[in-house]
């Protein structure tokens, strides 16, 4: 399990967030039962995987399984907390490649909060950046740009197409 260090001021965390017209509970859903209809195609680490699962529960896994049944762990829950929260450790290394543990994996912080009626805020927290060393700054700014980024858009439109 990953200790949880304190940010690192010279790495600050960046945040971003999208509104989805769901509940919170089906936010939450979405989110950790279907990553393969948001994680952008570019970001997984198998070429085609036939599955991404978030195994429910800290300690779980976050990882992809490819159709030939290779599996490359993306993360590990240490946080669940339904219809809430969610977080897990980040296992990006250099050049986009995985790790192969969580000892220099930052964090990802998701909040599922209420924003009216039938719709929720849900906001994502990349936390630790440090912790990937010198490709920390590099990690930072390729996640940092405008928008909620590709993913937290491809998650908007997961949510859109789940509810139509």
């Amino acid at each position: 399990m990953v200790e949880q260090d304190t940010t690192d001021p010279a790495t600050p965390d960046v945040r971003k967030s999208v509104t989805v017209a769901v509940p919170v509970a089906e936010a939450f859903t979405v989110f950790t039962e279907q990553p393969i209809a948001w994680l952008p195609p570019a970001h997984t680490f198998l070429r085609d995987p036939g599955s991404i699962t978030m195994e429910p529960g800290p300690g779980g896994r976050f990882y992809e399984r490819g159709t030939d049944g290779t599996e490359i762990t993306r993360g590990t829950i240490l946080e669940w907390d339904p219809p809430h929260r969610l977080v897990m450790t980040w296992r990006v290394g250099p050049n986009w490649q995985p790790l192969f543990s969580d000892e220099h994996a930052s964090l990802i912080d998701v909040q599922f909060i209420a924003a009216g009626t039938g719709t929720t805020n849900v906001v994502l927290t990349h936390t630790h950046l440090h912790r990937h060393g010198d490709i920390a700054g590099t990690i930072r700014t390729a996640i940092d740009g405008p928008g909620p980024g590709q993913t937290l858009q491809r998650y908007a439109d997961a949510v859109a197409c789940h509810t139509t």
